[in-house]
């Protein structure tokens, strides 16, 4: 399979409860440079690059001034604020409280933009931000009355769109599910059959599932992959039924999920908490399984893992890593990279056999995001 050329440059993008990061690399993914601090004091849910335009987007949600998008022109060099902001409109009296996630629109469509929010919406904007639609068919969906919302809240927090049909996407939300639409939101269906709720009575509900994270492949753009609170699962029919691929894992329970940019069947992820044995609910402790920093991979769908550790501290890793805090390059090899809340990021170069630490002593990571810059 074709694969990119090692290009110049390289921006890994680093979200921290304080502020942004920008690291620049090499070719070669040998020698970083550690950026300054930027929107300092903020707390940063995520960052993503817009190959589309250059530009950096963040999910800014500050204490003081509430929820906001800002832009960079120059890998986060600077930031301004979005000419406009996600913001209900209307006399409901409901408020944007977080920005959970950025979403890119399609290359064909350059001016268009998706946000999630808390509580558990999705915006629009067709003019880069300066204008922002709420997606209503999504809020006024019929069983809006019984969602609820997770530890972090009821937040959407992933958007996922399908690159060869501008009226199909995806969206995570904790704790209702996946949802689907194929009418560019009018209407959006529950997409939780086969996932699993074991802190419910019934650990197979329609309704109150609870994603950490929703991906899709752009090599296949209709297999779903999820990293709940009860599982790794995978749809191959675009979310209409799920397969469990936990067998092998030490854990169900974890928050990240990374893959392969030039191999839909390989993917990543970090188990946290305790052994999961049937009818036990994970997500109490919320640091990796044994305390040992492994992170998994599968080179055939999920069918197997295998624990990557080469460089990786195994004693006393008390470590956390939050729902954005794993990104994958496009480059052969792959290169991965996974933040944590102790503001280390660790990252490997070569589809993860082995690990380096890049950086330590950050403020606690949000989100990482790796740009390839040509």
């Amino acid at each position: 399979m074709e694969s990119k050329t090692n290009p110049a440059k390289l921006a890994l993008l680093v979200g921290t409860r304080k502020g942004t990061i920008t690291i620049s690399g090499d070719a070669d993914r040998e020698r970083w440079d550690v950026g300054d601090l930027k929107c300092q004091g903020e707390d940063v849910f995520h960052l993503v690059y817009d190959a589309r335009t250059g530009s950096t987007l963040a999910a800014i949600n500050s204490e003081v001034w509430g929820p906001e998008m800002r832009i960079s022109s120059d890998l986060g060099a600077t930031w301004s604020s979005s000419d406009g902001q996600p913001r209900f409109v209307g006399s409901e009296g409901r408020t944007v409280g977080k920005i959970w996630h950025i979403k890119p629109g399609r290359e064909r469509t350059p001016g268009v933009l998706f946000a999630g929010v808390d509580p558990a919406a999705l915006f629009r904007s067709d003019d880069y931000g300066s204008t922002w639609q709420e997606v209503v068919g999504l809020t006024s969906h019929p069983t809006r009355e019984e969602w609820w919302g997770g530890l972090g809240g009821l937040c959407l927090h992933s958007i996922v769109l399908d690159p060869d049909d501008d009226a199909r996407m995806w969206v995570g939300i904790s704790a209702v599910g996946v949802m689907g639409t194929e009418d560019a939101g009018e209407s959006w269906r529950l997409m939780n059959k086969g996932l699993r709720a074991d802190y419910l009575p019934d650990h197979f509900p329609e309704l109150g599932q609870c994603p950490h994270k929703v991906l899709t492949h752009p090599l296949r753009p209709r297999s779903l992959v999820t990293q709940t609170h009860c599982g790794v699962f995978r749809s191959e029919n675009g979310g209409d039924s799920w397969e469990d691929l936990s067998i092998g894992l030490p854990s169900r329970f974890g928050f990240v999920l990374g893959l392969h940019a030039n191999d839909p069947d390989t993917y990543y992820v970090v188990p946290e908490d305790k052994v999961m044995e049937d009818g036990e609910i994970g997500g109490n402790v919320r640091y990796v399984t044994d305390a040992r920093f492994r992170v998994y991979r599968t080179r055939n769908g999920g069918r197997d893992w295998e624990a990557l550790t080469n460089g990786l501290p195994q004693n006393h890793a008390y470590l956390h890593v939050m729902r954005e805090g794993m990104a994958t390059d496009s480059l052969n090899p792959c290169g991965i990279y996974v933040g944590t809340t102790s503001g280390q990021v660790y990252y490997s170069r070569d589809d993860g056999d082995s690990w380096r630490l890049l950086v330590d002593n950050l403020p606690p990571i949000n989100s990482v995001e790796v740009a390839v810059v040509e």
